[in-house]
């Protein structure tokens, strides 16, 4: 199962939900799953994982099927020397046994000149995604990123798992 991830903070914790899919191109969720996660890190600015970590591990062991790719909303990695995000974070806490996608919205600066990032055109949008990936080629992954059902910039799974995320849908 492909497992995207994201997560969503109010003042009383947070709401870690997933949307699992089979393929790459799929418009329909095999599973989807919502947590929610009481007791939350402070935000601290270089440590964000600190705070996300948690919440995506809670909603991944509610999962019934086996996730072969994780994909979060985010980073896997902040620059070419290495320098862990969220993603890598995720990676290593699955003993980099489970690959995991980081599909970004938003631009840091200078991911535009990072090796490691691809910027992801879809539907016409001059707006790029920025995807990073652990244990699987960024070139592949940026490949099924753009392949995502969905005729936006943002792929229809992982609009519904920011939706799920926010409580807009329901499990």
């Amino acid at each position: 199962m492909i497992a995207c991830f994201d997560v969503q903070y109010d003042d009383h914790g947070a709401t870690a939900a997933c949307v699992g899919i089979e393929r790459w191109d799929d418009a329909a969720a095999c599973e989807r799953r919502v947590v929610r996660v009481a007791d939350v890190e402070a935000y601290v600015p270089g440590a964000f994982y600190r705070r996300e970590l948690p919440c995506i591990e809670a909603v991944m062991r509610e999962l019934s099927g086996r996730v072969d790719v994780a994909v979060i909303d985010g980073y896997v990695w902040l620059d070419d020397a290495g320098r862990h995000g969220l993603g890598a974070h995720l990676y290593d806490a699955l003993r980099q046994s489970t690959p995991v996608v980081g599909v970004a919205k938003t631009a840091f600066r200078g991911v535009e000149t990072m090796s490691i990032a691809r910027p992801v055109l879809r539907a016409g949008s001059a707006q790029p995604l920025y995807v990073t990936a652990a244990g699987v080629d960024v070139d592949d992954a940026a490949r099924h990123i753009e392949s995502m059902h969905g005729e936006h910039r943002i792929p229809t799974i992982l609009k519904q798992v920011d939706r799920l995320a926010r409580g807009l849908d329901h499990a």
